[in-house]
């Protein structure tokens, strides 16, 4: 697996090779027993059920940092948070913000295209009870890494939704920027910032999670700030 993420020449090549990836067997077993049973509200479909690549801009200068794909969302759609509640908060953000051309993703062929982002999610296959683990995490590590090598000349800032992806990040800086992280490592919090040298910001933002919308702990509000800046530190209109 590592091998191949760093053979992928562009980013078609590389989510080729991400929907085709077994490296992790809880997670191959999880997604293929969810696509196989599926969920009574989408029992006609054809669920997806193999590894979520990445989706949006080649030379996005803002990429979005997720935890994995939902079992009945992007397991389902084959296109990350498109299909679940999530994703309707997230997508809904974007496009207020001008980085969507809709605020709405419930299929891969929906017309949704984003505008100067990118996003992805630290592990590519949904895990169960939204777990993954950080063996799976690294696991999923080279990934992740060649997507930013890819977006690297664009790239100004990524946001990190949950505490779990900006775990990821840190690895990230030192594999594709070559860079030691900070020492101690800062700490995931709603609206953290962390900027460096020659490297993309880093912006902290509570995940889009049902647990964490529909409590009020991540509002509307607080998703258009961050977007907002985002945008700023990336130079986007």
């Amino acid at each position: 697996m590592v091998d191949r993420a760093a053979r992928a020449t562009d980013l078609a090549d590389l989510d080729a090779a991400v929907s085709d990836c077994f490296a992790c067997s809880r997670l191959v077993d999880w997604r293929e027993e969810v696509a196989r049973t599926r969920r009574a509200a989408f029992r006609d479909q054809r669920y997806w059920g193999r590894p979520v690549p990445g989706f949006g801009a080649s030379d996005a200068r803002i990429a979005i940092l997720g935890l994995a794909p939902a079992a009945h969302g992007g397991n389902r759609t084959g296109r990350i948070f498109t299909g679940d509640r999530s994703g309707d908060v997230l997508f809904a953000a974007l496009h207020r913000a001008g980085l969507a051309n809709q605020a709405t993703s419930v299929a891969i062929d929906d017309g949704l295209t984003l505008r100067d982002t990118r996003i992805f999610s630290a592990v590519r296959c949904a895990p169960p009870d939204n777990k993954p683990t950080p063996q799976e995490r690294d696991n999923c590590a080279p990934w992740l890494h060649r997507e930013v090598t890819l977006i690297r000349p664009t790239l100004r800032v990524v946001v990190a939704l949950g505490a779990f992806a900006w775990a990821a990040w840190w690895p990230t800086l030192r594999q594709v920027y070559g860079l030691r992280p900070p020492s101690p490592r800062p700490a995931f919090t709603h609206g953290a910032h962390w900027s460096g040298t020659a490297v993309p910001d880093l912006l902290g933002c509570y995940h889009v999670s049902q647990q964490n919308t529909f409590t009020g702990r991540l509002t509307p509000g607080m998703l258009d700030d961050v977007f907002a800046r985002a945008k700023q530190l990336a130079g986007v209109d």
